[in-house]
């Protein structure tokens, strides 16, 4: 991925906001802003057309949230991958994004740098999820989780801790020197013990009970 340019859209009801976005990846090598949308409408039509790697989604939008458009845009089999930018870190959509098929959810204050290693790393398909964000999802995936008794051993930690960083199951069998079809049988099981239903939600938990720190 870091030998092309990785194409985006930035969705967001404040021009200022847009404008800083797309300045801050103009100022960067191997990003480029094909477009703008205002709600999550315009969003969905702007993405189908340009067809972008990524696209950066507020939550909250007059005229269209961008849970729903992200819901759609998973309904309509959209290539793009959907990395959530909210302002708000007790959004109470958080969640239902990421299960509407969002890959990440990052604060608008989050560091340049973390937002381009999220935004490569989504591009990617990775699971982008911050501890700041994560200790924000664990009052819903609580109520779901397995009893805590259920621990993990030390390899699923491992492995755990890799798909944290945003590493994909290739680069964790590489790194571990495991096959992928073993990587995805500790998922699993990871998902199972936690009470998760996919990556974001399994590091969410784990960082709520210090699995991971």
């Amino acid at each position: 991925m870091a030998d092309r340019t990785i194409t985006l859209i930035v969705v967001d009801d404040h021009p200022v906001v847009r404008d800083g976005l797309r300045g801050m990846f103009a100022s960067a090598p191997g990003f480029q802003v094909l477009g703008e949308a205002a709600t999550g409408p315009e969003g969905v039509a702007l993405a189908l057309r340009l067809d972008p790697d990524v696209v950066l989604m507020d939550l909250r939008m007059p005229g269209g949230g961008g849970v729903a458009a992200i819901a759609e845009l998973t309904r309509r089999g959209a290539r793009c991958k959907v990395l959530v930018l909210t302002t708000y870190d007790t959004d109470s959509d958080t969640l239902p994004a990421i299960e509407a098929g969002a890959t990440g959810y990052l604060l608008k204050d989050a560091l340049r740098e973390e937002l381009f290693t999220a935004v490569r790393a989504a591009a990617e398909g990775r699971t982008v999820l911050s501890p700041a964000v994560a200790s924000r999802l664990v009052s819903h995936v609580r109520t779901s989780a397995a009893p805590e008794h259920e621990a993990l051993s030390a390899r699923e930690r491992e492995v755990l801790g890799l798909v944290a960083r945003g590493t994909s199951n290739r680069e964790i069998a590489a790194e571990l020197f495991i096959s992928e079809a073993t990587v995805k049988t500790h998922l699993t099981h990871i998902f199972t013990k936690l009470g998760a239903k996919d990556r974001a939600a399994a590091v969410a938990v784990a960082y709520e009970r210090g699995i991971l720190g």
